[in-house]
């Protein structure tokens, strides 16, 4: 059976979910900082923007392909969305090894490119694919094994707390969204997320 905050967030759908105050004040476990602010979560967009959307993805999740080029369009469009990436690699070893690598990238400000070519792949992932596709963007693979094992603990610790703050969430899949205090589980077009910005503002 499910539970009431679950029955609500599937009925509410891509229409979006206002967060009741019992986020902030344990009826996740989680805080408005803790999704919004993880110092360690790569940020694209605006990093000084006035609102803040979070997208949990996978890199096999064929929703979160074809969708992130509209995902970006916004971002873009609005100008002042500062758009915080969550990795939750459901999809298995394939999309855990291709977030470890991405977001290995983060110290050499090579993050945004490494995402891109991974997100506009085609089709299912291997660990042989992820490094073919990396190095076809011409990324260095060994260089980016070597800087996860560096920051294996950190990033490790990061992608635990995206899945943990999905699963606390009930989102039932990849891509799911949080702009400011509004859940929005789902695949959002350009449109639903221009409006999900001008609501955060309102």
């Amino acid at each position: 059976m499910l539970d009431r905050r679950r029955f609500m967030m599937l009925a509410a759908g891509a229409a979006g979910f206002a967060l009741l105050p019992g986020f902030a004040r344990g009826q996740t476990g989680l805080t408005v900082e803790e999704v919004l602010s993880d110092p360690t979560a790569p940020v694209r967009g605006n990093p000084d923007g006035d609102v803040t959307l979070v997208e949990y993805f996978d890199y096999q999740c064929p929703a979160c392909k074809g969708s992130h080029a509209e995902v970006m369009r916004a971002v873009e469009t609005d100008g002042k969305v500062r758009l915080v990436m969550k990795d939750w690699p459901i999809f298995g070893e394939a999309s855990v090894y291709a977030s470890h690598l991405v977001l290995a990238a983060v110290p050499t400000g090579g993050y945004a490119h490494a995402q891109e070519a991974l997100l506009n792949t085609k089709g299912a992932l291997s660990r042989q694919a992820v490094e073919t596709t990396l190095e076809k963007a011409e990324l260095d693979v060994e260089t980016l094994r070597n800087a996860y094992r560096e920051r294996k603990g950190e990033i490790d610790a990061l992608i635990m707390r995206n899945s943990h703050q999905a699963e606390a969430f009930g989102f039932p899949g990849t891509p799911a969204f949080v702009a400011e205090t509004t859940l929005y589980p789902g695949v959002m077009d350009e449109k639903a997320l221009l409006e999900a910005f001008a609501k955060a503002r309102g």
